[in-house]
């Protein structure tokens, strides 16, 4: 019987360790696996390589991360905003790398690894400092770079509902980064406010299937 539901977070994360990549959802706080991560600082990894879209907001989620002392790199499209001063100090004393990826090309190099391709061409970033190093084309008249994928031994994201086969339904914005995150790591850990019995969700709303998915843990949403 397949049954990928876990009741411990700490059982779930106790295989992440120091030195791993993960692919981290969420716009923001929207649709942050806000749980997940507070178990992640408790395990006590560090070295980190953290793929998101965003480099941490306020005290909260994956700036508590990058505030833990665990995080060595973060690739994200959007590292500073009125509320990432954890980061901001952080990358200002030389303490964590950054490499700024644009957002449509972060979504599409996350997609590739996903896909199994070897790498996809952009035109978005090229003649500017993002492309300074890669291969550049001119496809049709038009120039583009060379991006290779981006994939990850975890990706760590947040789901509406989930069943114990790892099918995954999402809520409104909270859905982002996570369908795709979940296809490009070895090891996918989805947080669901409720694990449903199979059947429970309907199959033309499951937008992630559970095939791309190892873990499904259900917890309560913080207060």
């Amino acid at each position: 019987m397949i049954d990928k539901s876990k009741s411990s977070l700490s059982e779930v994360l106790s295989q992440i360790k120091d030195g791993a990549t993960i692919l981290i959802g969420g716009f923001g706080t929207a649709g942050q696996p806000a749980e997940l991560i507070d178990g992640l600082i408790e395990l006590g990894v560090k070295g980190l390589t953290i793929v998101s879209n965003n480099a941490g907001n306020g005290d909260y989620g994956l700036a508590k991360l990058l505030k833990a002392g665990s995080v060595k790199k973060v690739i994200c499209s959007f590292p500073r905003q009125s509320d990432s001063y954890v980061f901001d100090e952080l990358y200002r004393a030389g303490k964590v790398e950054l490499e700024v990826v644009p957002q449509g090309n972060l979504a599409c190099r996350i997609q590739a690894a996903g896909m199994g391709l070897g790498a996809v061409f952009s035109p978005t970033g090229f003649g500017t400092l993002l492309a300074e190093g890669k291969e550049t084309r001119e496809i049709d008249g038009k120039d583009y770079v060379l991006e290779y994928p981006i994939k990850a031994d975890f990706a760590l994201i947040k789901a509406y509902k989930g069943d114990r086969w790892g099918n995954l339904v999402y809520r409104k914005s909270a859905r982002n980064f996570g369908p795709i995150m979940a296809m490009a790591a070895d090891v996918t850990i989805a947080q669901v406010s409720e694990v449903v019995e199979l059947g429970g969700l309907d199959p033309e709303h499951i937008i992630t299937p559970g095939i791309f998915v190892q873990h499904v843990v259900q917890v309560a949403p913080a207060q």
